[in-house]
């Protein structure tokens, strides 16, 4: 009688086990929300183009911040992530490259990449992501905040020709993923719009 009831118990062990299993699978199958942001849109006739090449080096970031995951804090000290959304790309590659497409669209520079065409390029951007989270501290909403730290090197002689802290901020109405992306989206697109005038303006004043 004991092995039966062991039989049994072991039986149920194995039915628990594989639940388990299952749950984690359907887990896993689940969809998930990928998103991606936008340049802002800038205007390319703004200026007369320089035959100057810029290179947008990849943006240098903390590892809370340099991953494809989608960070919010739920008080300074923490840094959580949505469970079921990610970014396209980990988050200095798409700062790269929708840096490297808005200085492209202003249509004010020979040559915008993140590698150079020959030797060298004329000046480099060098990127430092500060803040890249949306912040939930109040029971409803939340706000996204972008920061970043951005010099313009001059390639010829190393010198650093201009810095600038660049920050953006976006309001959420709740923190479900596509409410966090849209405000993630407008205060990227703010953010850089002023990356795109700064750069330009020292570009001029150096050139």
């Amino acid at each position: 009688m004991l092995r039966v009831q062991g039989a049994a118990g072991f039986g149920l062990f194995l039915l628990l086990a594989g639940c388990g299993a299952l749950d984690v699978l359907d887990r896993a199958s689940a969809p998930l929300e990928v998103f991606e942001l936008r340049p802002p849109e800038i205007d390319g006739a703004a200026g007369a183009s320089r035959p100057l090449d810029v290179i947008v080096e990849l943006p240098v970031a903390s590892g809370s911040i340099a991953t494809d995951r989608i960070m919010i804090r739920p008080d300074p000290l923490r840094a959580q992530y949505l469970p079921d959304a990610r970014w396209a790309d980990p988050v200095p590659q798409m700062v790269q490259t929708l840096m490297v497409r808005s200085l492209g669209d202003s249509a004010a520079l020979r040559y915008v990449g993140r590698s150079p065409l020959g030797v060298g390029g004329d000046y480099a951007v060098l990127t430092e992501i500060i803040g890249f989270h949306a912040e939930a501290f109040a029971a409803e909403g939340a706000q996204v905040e972008i920061e970043l730290l951005v010099r313009l090197v001059r390639e010829s002689d190393a010198a650093v020709v201009s810095t600038r802290r660049i920050k953006a901020a976006a309001e959420a109405p709740s923190t479900d993923s596509p409410a966090l992306a849209a405000a993630f989206d407008r205060a990227v697109r703010t953010a850089l719009g002023d990356f795109v005038g700064w750069v330009l303006g020292a570009v001029r004043t150096s050139s």
